[in-house]
């Protein structure tokens, strides 16, 4: 009785030392100031494992549905343009250019830099950022879904707990939407057009809103759309009056950004039977219908849910 009580004693203290171990093993782990990771491109890069500074042009919406504030904020036209939609998420983040200049980006004093595509890292320029901080360039691409790059990002900056959940809500969402509109506007079509400088854009149906359109909600796809689709080198391409006339779309949600446009007057444009129905729906520049991401689609299927099942 006596060894078999200290057999029982020694099997207690080497289980003891092995969670000691263990526990401080995974309590190295989680303090660590830094994790390694392999980017899109292959770059082992060395991230702050809770990065305070974090430059994410054009991600913000990704790095916000997670509780990311970053540290400046995408912008065209000298600040003309911006995410007006992420306005009070953004309150007091200053503007950088989308072109992100080095100087700028050096100013910011970024503890991460996140690229959106493997074009802004071209011809020298990933070492140049490099520099500046770890930059670690996210997937991206015609085959890469906007989950898939939101969930990157959220790696990244080591919040992938949060952002599983925020998919997870959005998904439950997005059932709820799409039963609504088999109800209330079952076998709808739709299309997103943007007016800018007298000339009609047309989304494609894999890119921004055409892939919350026809991919989450299900809608129906006209066929100008998926022809215009196919040819697609860009998330808009300009369609003419002429064969937009043609199109058979039971709605249009229209980004109005030149009002007095002169084609709105066009016999061509006032025969397009969403028109003519009014079933012609229109947002500003401030709304989120030329984005993606998380908050850009929920803000865009509250949209599509009161025009569309009024």
């Amino acid at each position: 009785m006596v060894v078999k009580w200290r057999q029982l004693v020694k099997v207690g203290l080497v289980l003891s030392l092995g969670l000691l171990v263990s526990g401080c093993s995974q309590a190295s782990k989680s303090t660590s100031k830094t994790r390694t990771l392999t980017d899109s491109m292959s770059h082992q890069v060395k991230v702050p494992t809770h990065p305070k500074r974090v430059v994410g042009s054009y991600l913000e919406d990704y790095l916000v549905a997670v509780g990311v504030k970053p540290v400046v904020q995408w912008s065209v036209k000298n600040g003309s343009g911006t995410q007006a939609y992420l306005k009070k998420d953004l309150k007091g983040v200053k503007l950088i250019d989308y072109s992100l200049p080095y100087e700028a980006v050096t100013k910011a004093k970024p503890d991460l830099i996140l690229m959106g595509t493997n074009s802004a890292v071209a011809n020298g320029k990933y070492a140049q950022y490099n520099k500046i901080a770890p930059t670690y360039v996210v997937k991206n691409g015609a085959t890469v879904s906007w989950r898939t790059q939101f969930l990157d990002v959220a790696k990244a900056v080591n919040r992938t707990a949060r952002a599983k959940k925020v998919l997870k809500k959005y998904d439950q969402k997005l059932v709820s939407a799409r039963k609504t509109l088999q109800k209330k506007a079952p076998n709808q079509s739709a299309t997103v057009l943007w007016v800018t400088n007298n000339t009609v854009y047309m989304v494609s149906d894999k890119s921004a809103s055409g892939s919350l359109l026809y991919g989450d909600l299900k809608l129906k796809e006209p066929a100008l759309v998926k022809q215009v689709s196919k040819s697609a080198t860009a998330d808009w391409s300009a369609v003419s009056l002429e064969r937009l006339a043609k199109i058979k779309t039971d709605n249009i949600f229209l980004v109005n950004s030149q009002k007095g446009a002169s084609l709105f007057k066009d016999k061509l444009w006032k025969q397009i039977p969403a028109v003519k129905n009014h079933h012609l729906y229109q947002y500003g520049d401030d709304s989120s219908w030329q984005y993606k991401g998380p908050i850009a689609y929920t803000q865009m299927i509250n949209m599509v849910l009161k025009d569309m099942t009024k």
